[in-house]
């Protein structure tokens, strides 16, 4: 069909009309190819086709005309063809200074009473969690003591092993010793900062780069130097190149696949580069692949650590955007930093939840998880697509946003210098809660972008808390 083979027929329908519509094929009013056309074309049932078409028409892409067919809308305006550009490069190392905003922001994060566009997150009912309820009664019930006991620093050997063969396939090979179990991928990135700097040293992040890093950087006393990341292809290896020639960088931090806020993914032979170009610095590179198995294309995307001959790759990452983020179990393969790492999770959290590992270990070993990710990666799809084109609909003319390949974020660019941090509070008011783009770089060059998530079930409701953002955003840019 010329389409993924995890979506299901009339998603893929659907991708193909509006990739007609993106490439210029079908314009604005133009009548789209007949039911019978598109099935014999796509090689789907005629029935199939209607859904599809259907289902743009209540999104508002097409509209029926009687004894006549579909038409693209005349009001129709495509999110596909405009992107928010990136930020120019910094280039000088400053301290951070964002905790005030983003605990606003992370006061919104487990609120029931908003619609949860701000959080980056797998919505629970996406999530098998009956499955996982019922794996877990079975590890406590099987053995109640080992539940209950401490388990090792560097965490349940089972649950070790699964996670790196899981790597090997990756092409990312690690041994089980070398891992440690960590509470979330937060911690993992803790661990691996206070493994290689000290307060003062200089950090290499992306901009715009996750608020989360900031926070980190800004406890541990670190001092951050922001390179751009572009929403396609992510940081440019020569703008990297420069800043560790000028600056004595101690560490590089970076989402390489579907970048937090800007979806942007980094291509394979730039990862290669960019380990090089630390390698020969002697630099750590910490790796953040928490939506890295949320491709949507054919292949998952390879790793940083994939190219690491020196061991200066620590890699973290966790099940808590994939599978259980109430577990807390994400994992780091410091590379060779292990001693270092080991020393700082034994003094802070000492050990992360047994029973949490037990039941993700009886997951993975029941080989579960592949199949999950497949029923799970389409709908996201197709619910990125679909609050990409409401966005486009429900705010104002000149409104750029991200078609990101992976991940369950979107970036999106406010006309006329709105201020997206009196929309988050506006929006707060009126139950909805988003993410202001300035969170996300330690300079205020992000103050009229918004990060939207959506990993959420398309429903009316979803729609209306996007509409409203759209009337908002319509009166601030009034103002």
């Amino acid at each position: 069909m010329g389409a993924d083979g995890d979506l299901y027929r009339y998603e893929a329908v659907e991708r193909h009309v509006l990739d007609m519509i993106k490439a210029g094929e079908i314009g604005r009013g133009a009548r789209i190819p007949s039911l019978r056309s598109m099935g014999s074309r796509l090689g789907v049932s005629i029935s199939t086709v209607n859904q599809a078409y259907m289902e743009l028409e209540r999104r508002g892409v097409v509209e029926a005309r009687p004894k006549s067919g579909f038409y693209v809308r005349d009001d129709y305006r495509s999110a596909s063809c405009s992107v928010p550009e990136p930020a120019k490069c910094c280039g000088e190392p400053v301290d951070v200074n964002r905790t005030a905003l983003i605990h606003q922001v992370l006061g919104t994060f487990a609120r029931t009473d908003l619609a949860p566009l701000g959080v980056a997150q797998v919505q629970e009912e996406m999530l098998p969690v009956k499955t996982l309820g019922r794996l877990m009664s079975r590890v406590v019930s099987r053995d109640p003591l080992a539940a209950t006991r401490y388990e090792v620093v560097s965490g349940d050997e089972g649950l070790r092993r699964q996670i790196a063969l899981r790597m090997a396939a990756l092409g990312a090979p690690a041994r089980p010793e070398r891992m440690i179990i960590t509470v979330g991928a937060m911690e993992a990135l803790y661990i691996a900062l206070r493994s290689v700097t000290r307060p003062g040293d200089n950090v290499v992040i992306a901009s715009p780069s996750y608020y989360c890093f900031l926070q980190l950087l800004e406890n541990i006393g670190l001092r951050a130097i922001e390179i751009p990341s572009r929403p396609g292809v992510g940081v440019d290896p020569d703008d990297l190149e420069r800043v560790v020639a000028k600056f004595n960088v101690k560490a590089c931090i970076l989402n390489t696949n579907f970048n937090n806020p800007d979806g942007a993914l980094i291509p394979d032979e730039n990862k290669e580069k960019i380990v090089g170009i630390l390698a020969r610095k002697g630099a750590p590179l910490i790796e953040d692949d928490v939506y890295g198995d949320l491709w949507f294309g054919r292949l998952r995307p390879k790793t940083c650590k994939t190219f690491d001959k020196k061991g200066l790759v620590m890699y973290c990452s966790s099940f808590s955007k994939t599978l259980c983020p109430g577990y807390r179990v994400g994992w780091i393969e410091p590379g060779a930093f292990f001693r270092e790492a080991f020393e700082i999770k034994a003094t802070t959290t000492v050990a992360s939840s047994t029973p949490a590992q037990l039941t993700v270990a009886e997951y993975l070993r029941e080989d579960r998880y592949d199949r999950h990710l497949r029923t799970l990666r389409s709908p996201l799809s197709r619910q990125a697509g679909m609050m990409a084109e409401e966005v486009v609909r429900y705010f104002p003319d000149g409104v750029r946003v991200t078609r990101p390949a992976g991940g369950v974020v979107l970036w999106v660019k406010l006309p006329g210098g709105a201020d997206a941090g009196a929309l988050f509070y506006e929006a707060r008011k009126n139950g909805v809660s988003v993410a202001p783009g300035n969170i996300f770089s330690t300079r205020d060059r992000y103050g009229n972008f918004l990060r939207l998530c959506f990993g959420l079930p398309w429903s009316e409701d979803v729609e209306d808390a996007v509409k409203m953002l759209g009337d908002i955003a319509w009166r601030l840019v009034g103002a």
